[in-house]
């Protein structure tokens, strides 16, 4: 084994060898630019852009023509949610998301608060789930848009899309997904979960970072965005720039492989994930933050009670790569605003972590990540004692599954 032992692959993953070997050429011999299509440099970059946008479509049953390649799904996020916001003001200024988005989404959504947008977030339950009914009845008619990711990328808890597809259609709203998490892990089909607009990106399926992919409808209904980049009208005037074209022959690619490996990689994973889980819930007052069934078979967001979060990171740093939340907010020392929204005081965020497997995780390091950890928590217990009966917030270490724990 090598260390750290790498356990965050939702944070992001390796490039696959084969990913890299087919972007290489696209970096030398094979540099055109796709726009530039009178000469046979600009044609064959063009032809392997093409290629790479029938691959990202498959994975999700799309058409070629309804993927718009972006620099990431960040990027990706902000051209749908503003795309949309800024083409229907005809309709309405009204827009529902949830609680426990991603940081890229909530942050949209202030931006568009501020410029006058109504914005309601849907709170979540224990396991992180939003209850349809509260979602129905707060469509009204000035919505324009329901912004509800796939699958979390803290608790990998996975919600009804399809069911809220079905619903946003039946009322005349544009529903609009990240699954940049989601892609790659579980099947992914736009048509039968009535996704009108989704985000991904490839880093987190053994891609290249810095590239991503909106889909958008094209019919029943046709979704129109203001575009957010001008210049060169590319990508049919929706996203200007020239295009990455290493990037998007790596997404391509990447994309390609996930659905050829999908059932292999999800029983793979799945099973490695229980594994590590049956082991940890061994120890006295640990429990999975999340849903036990939907959720996606590559995370594991565990909570060790009685235990200083801080210290059980420092403990096993050196040994195993994990994260305490979202990769992209480690720089922000304040618990996970998703475990906070699921009832978790500050104490139990905090001594929260999130195990992330992926398709290069071996049961050896599997078995060595447990006993690291177990280690490493009984030591802190020991030294470091917590009383949860003196801890100033009376509900600061509650969780609804353990009342009584």
């Amino acid at each position: 084994m090598e260390f750290p032992i790498y356990l965050d692959y939702h944070a992001t993953t390796p490039v696959d060898s084969v990913v890299l070997e087919t972007m290489l050429p696209y970096f030398s011999t094979q540099f055109g630019n796709p726009n530039a299509g009178n000469y046979s440099f600009g044609r064959n970059a063009s032809a392997a852009v093409q290629m790479a946008r029938a691959q990202a479509a498959n994975i999700i049953h799309c058409d070629p023509e309804e993927i718009v390649f972006t620099s990431g799904a960040t990027e990706s996020i902000n051209l749908a949610i503003k795309g949309v916001a800024e083409r229907y003001l005809s309709k309405g200024k009204h827009i529902i998301t949830a609680v426990t988005e991603h940081q890229a989404v909530l942050d949209v959504c202030d931006y568009l608060e501020q410029k006058g947008w109504e914005i309601t977030r849907l709170p979540v339950n224990g396991a992180g789930e939003i209850d349809l009914e509260v979602l129905e009845n707060t469509i009204r008619k000035d919505t324009v848009l329901i912004a509800l990711m796939y699958a979390n990328n803290e608790t990998g808890v996975v919600h009804p899309v399809s069911t809220i597809g079905l619903l946003a259609k039946k009322l005349g709203v544009l529903f609009f997904s990240d699954a940049t998490q989601a892609i790659g892990k579980i099947p992914v089909n736009v048509v039968t979960d009535h996704i009108d607009i989704m985000s991904f990106s490839a880093h987190k399926c053994y891609g290249p970072k810095g590239i991503g992919a909106l889909y958008v409808r094209r019919k029943n209904p046709r979704v129109s965005l203001l575009p957010q980049v001008h210049g060169g009208k590319q990508e049919n005037g929706v996203r200007s720039g020239t295009l990455n074209v290493p990037g998007i022959v790596g997404l391509g690619k990447a994309n390609e492989m996930a659905f050829h490996q999908l059932a292999i990689n999800y029983d793979y994973t799945i099973g490695l994930r229980n594994h590590l889980e049956q082991q940890l819930l061994k120890l006295p007052e640990v429990f999975v933050n999340g849903s036990a069934t939907a959720r996606l078979p590559t995370v594991s967001n565990l909570c060790f009670r009685c235990t200083e979060g801080q210290l059980l990171l420092i403990a096993i740093n050196k040994q195993l790569a994990v994260s305490s939340g979202a990769a992209c907010s480690t720089a922000n020392a304040k618990p996970s605003h998703v475990l906070m929204a699921m009832g978790l005081g500050k104490s139990a965020a905090k001594a929260s972590v999130r195990f992330s497997l992926g398709k290069y995780t071996t049961r050896e390091e599997i078995d060595f990540s447990i006993q690291c950890v177990t280690n490493a928590v009984l030591d802190i217990r020991r030294f470091v004692s917590i009383d949860i009966s003196t801890e100033k917030e009376t509900t600061d270490w509650f969780h609804p599954f353990n009342r009584n724990s």
